[in-house]
């Protein structure tokens, strides 16, 4: 057995009668894993904030699929939004001013699928047309306005860039927790230009958004978990034609 220095263990034990005095004395010493909020975790949190920025992007941009929830606040209105997005396709439920519907995408078909209810208030009343489109998926037309304004909802790589945008002088803004995840959090103009918590623990995805000027609040999830989507059987699909009533 290959003997160990006394010189290397004296420094050890220097070492560790320090981290027990930093313990019990509440003193910060470097050196003390107990002590460093970035110990065991990826290193990202050491990292000055544009290329913690920089790191998390290019982390969501290179997953292959992604659950977003929380609310978007766009022109005036509020969205809830419950949705699993990948490259190819997403799926999810949007709520906003109190009626609910739900969205799937399969390449570039998009399928919007809502009670009468919601058809009603969107203009189909007079021809009949909620109780045909009630509880069936109904094709969007890709030159209808209903497809430039819902699709992105289902967009991945367009949603997330547009989302993972801080406006201002980014900073640091200390270690928290999400979910029971640590995370760095890095704000831009002190908060008011919104902030991201940033995953500590393996893969740097952004795991909470707050948007600028109350623009929304947003939690990432199931980061390159993947999932089906497929398209509706014909039994509840209703292709409605060139335009849908107008929303």
């Amino acid at each position: 057995m290959t003997a160990i220095p006394q010189g290397r263990t004296r420094r050890a034990a220097l070492v560790t009668a320090l981290c027990a005095l930093a313990v019990t004395g509440s003193a910060v010493l470097t050196g003390c894993g107990a002590d460093d909020p970035d110990a065991g975790t990826n290193g990202v949190g050491k990292l000055p904030a544009d290329r913690i920025q920089a790191k998390t992007r290019a982390a969501a941009q290179g997953a292959s699929a992604v659950r977003l929830s929380g609310t978007v606040v766009t022109s005036g209105r509020t969205y809830q939004l419950d949705m699993r997005l990948k490259d190819d396709g997403g799926t999810g439920s949007v709520t906003s001013k109190g009626a609910t519907f739900k969205l799937l995408r399969v390449g570039r078909q998009l399928y919007l699928k809502a009670d009468a209810d919601f058809w009603n208030q969107a203009g189909g009343k007079g021809d009949g047309a909620a109780g045909k489109l009630n509880g069936k998926y109904v094709k969007v037309p890709q030159g209808d306005p209903a497809y430039k304004k819902f699709s992105g909802f289902t967009d991945k790589d367009l949603l997330l860039d547009g989302l993972l945008t801080l406006h201002g002088t980014l900073a640091t803004d200390g270690h928290h927790d999400e979910a029971g995840t640590r995370t760095i959090r890095i704000s831009a103009d002190k908060g008011s230009g919104g902030s991201l918590d940033v995953s500590l623990e393996g893969t740097p995805y952004p795991l909470r958004l707050v948007r600028a000027g109350g623009a929304g609040t947003l939690s990432f999830a199931d980061w390159g978990k993947d999932f089906a989507v497929a398209e509706p059987a014909k039994g509840e699909t209703v292709d409605y034609g060139r335009q849908l009533p107008a929303s």
